[in-house]
């Protein structure tokens, strides 16, 4: 029963590309202390600026989730907040040259990857989990995330596009590690073959290509490999509502109906849920007993190495 902190046991760097920038960056993932939570670090800019993942940081989410500080901004770091979510690591250091996240693939896998050869480690601390105690909504047109008490964390994410490959599709994650790795994280982020030079002009997707991307035309897919997961889009869009979860900075047992929902709405959905208190309580657990009397069943995010200060 994974109730306790996690960290990363050891560094690990990797070298890519900029999604928007199209600027080359180097990342180091690095282990930090219990309770220290995640934390951005620019390794290019005087001082070396930290930038905590918090909903309260978030500048940006045209496209993407950019956290910032003070003038230090970091880009995209939805994928990657997806890959630390999805394996449960609580505390850790991600510093970048660049201003940017490199996007890799497109999904979450390489971060999975990168973060799985690094190790795992527990450690002493209790995590702390937001629990969610009342139905809980925000609507923005005919977008909605809704949000209903639940014993786990479970998400139904629906989305509809005008087009013929992406209309109605709906995937159910009932949360765990192993469901993580192997149904969300490998879907990769993907856009419209009409929408890439106006993107351009506006200073965006610089570093898009077929690597990275999931490019649609009018009728077919771009990619010579075509798609991984059938509804592939849909679950990309779960993985991007992952990412952007994980920026209260604990899990959340719950259940969330995400019908049509983007970055914008997202991180709206979280602003007005905390500061809403009557809809959610903080709980931690010094057993699993205590667990299982709270009648709570914590999310399974996989295996680990032994157990650390």
């Amino acid at each position: 029963m994974d109730y306790r902190q996690r960290t990363l046991k050891e560094p690990v760097d990797c070298t890519g590309i900029g999604l928007h920038s199209g600027e080359k960056v180097h990342m180091v993932l690095r282990p930090a202390a219990p309770n220290s939570g995640l934390c951005f670090v620019r390794s290019d800019l005087a001082g070396r600026p930290r930038v905590p993942a918090g909903f309260e940081h978030v500048l940006d989410t045209t496209l993407a989730t950019t956290v910032g500080i003070d003038g230090c901004r970091i880009g995209t770091i939805e994928h990657l907040m997806a890959a630390f979510f999805g394996l449960g690591i609580d505390n850790a250091v991600v510093e970048l040259d660049g201003p940017e996240v490199p996007i890799m693939d497109g999904s979450a896998a390489p971060f999975v990857f990168l973060i799985k050869s690094a190790g795992i480690r527990e450690q002493s601390a209790p995590k702390r989990f937001l629990l969610i105690r009342r139905p809980f909504k925000v609507d923005d047109g005919n977008r909605s995330i809704a949000i209903y008490p639940s014993k786990e964390l479970k998400i139904t994410c629906m989305i509809d596009f005008q087009h013929p490959m992406l209309r109605n599709q709906t995937h159910e994650l009932t949360f765990s590690g192993r469901d993580f790795v192997r149904d969300i994280s490998r879907a990769r982020t993907f856009g419209f073959l009409k929408d890439v030079e106006t993107l351009k002009k506006h200073g965006l997707a610089k570093g898009g290509s077929l690597d990275n991307v999931v490019v649609v035309d009018e009728f077919r897919i771009l990619n010579e490999d075509g798609l991984r997961y059938k509804d592939e889009f849909v679950r990309h869009k779960l993985l991007d509502f992952l990412g952007d979860l994980s920026i209260v900075g604990s899990p959340v047992i719950g259940h969330f109906v995400v019908k049509k929902s983007g970055h914008y709405l997202n991180q709206f959905m979280l602003r007005k849920l905390m500061g809403s208190e009557r809809h959610w309580r903080w709980v931690t657990f010094e057993s699993p007993e205590a667990c299982r009397e709270n009648r709570v069943r914590i999310p399974a995010f996989g295996r680990l190495e032994p157990l650390a200060a």
